[in-house]
């Protein structure tokens, strides 16, 4: 792969409804006064033309977002990640298939078979770090679809824990189903919910069988005061940042396209809310994201 790298075009679903979206470029914040990592990003996803994978690296670098985990969670993006993980020394992968993946592959008789090739990229590369993102979606899938997703999460569980590799859940309006699953089957030594999404009450239930919780743009939008009452109650050595990128873009350019470098715009907002000194909230965010997935790079 080149520096800029093959870019999989995908529509960014999650905020395009409704009205056409602004396209202008958000500017770059104030850089961080210490490096943090952008704990979750798709580089893969492109939102049009809009930034290409070097640019948007180099982009976050210049702000004082150094290191990135590119996840990839379905087969094309898993492959896609670990090839921009050995292509770049600022990235580590995750590779997985996303709840919404599972249904469709088990309709079509492949989940096993799609298992299989996500188990053989983590268990082969080491620059893949971690095994995500899985988890259960009860947002976009319906009952006829979960019991794969419950499977494909059991297996994702098993996988990480042989594999020494970081879990990384999603969890959409499945709070207590994802806390069930790790409870049977048993959460691997590291795992991160990814762009946490609950209350307090949740946060500690998380964060009592070993989680970091990493929070997103969305601590930033108005509506969201239970989830910055979790964000204030989280010690501060499990704390992560993320983008999502190129969803979840932190106010005021929500609904724009995101990218690893607005991430100083949701740390600031982050140590607002937390009563942080800045530079010590991005001094534990760079340590935790080490910690939570076995180790700088």
């Amino acid at each position: 792969m080149t520096g800029e790298g093959p870019t999989r075009s995908r529509a960014a679903t999650e905020e395009t409804s409704g009205a056409r979206r602004d396209r202008e470029r958000p500017p770059s914040p104030e850089p961080l006064p210490h490096p943090v990592v952008d704990n979750h990003c798709h580089l893969d996803i492109a939102d049009g033309d809009w930034v290409d994978t070097a640019g948007a690296i180099a982009a976050a670098a210049a702000v004082g977002v150094t290191r990135i985990v590119q996840i990839g969670c379905d087969l094309p993006g898993a492959r896609w990640a670990v090839e921009a993980a050995a292509s770049h020394d600022t990235l580590v992968a995750g590779v997985a298939l996303h709840p919404n993946e599972a249904p469709r592959l088990a309709a079509e008789g492949r989940l096993d078979e799609a298992l299989a090739e996500i188990e053989a990229l983590a268990g082969a590369h080491a620059k893949v770090r971690a095994v995500g993102e899985t988890g259960l979606d009860h947002f976009r899938t319906g009952e006829d679809g979960r019991a794969a997703q419950v499977a494909s999460f059991r297996r994702h569980v098993d996988m990480a824990k042989r594999l020494d590799k970081t879990l990384v859940i999603h969890d959409r309006d499945a709070h207590d189903e994802v806390l069930r699953v790790l409870d049977e089957e048993g959460p691997p030594e590291r795992w991160v919910m990814h762009c946490f999404s609950g209350d307090a009450a949740f946060a500690r239930a998380c964060l009592d069988r070993g989680a970091h919780l990493s929070f997103a743009g969305t601590v930033t939008f108005k509506n969201a005061q239970p989830l910055r009452d979790a964000l204030a109650i989280t010690p501060l050595d499990r704390v992560l940042v993320e983008t999502d990128a190129p969803f979840l873009t932190p106010t005021p350019y929500r609904g724009r396209p995101n990218a690893s470098y607005l991430v100083p715009l949701t740390v600031r907002a982050m140590a607002d809310v937390r009563g942080d000194d800045l530079e010590t909230l991005c001094r534990a965010i760079d340590t935790n994201t080490s910690t939570a997935f076995g180790g700088p790079w």
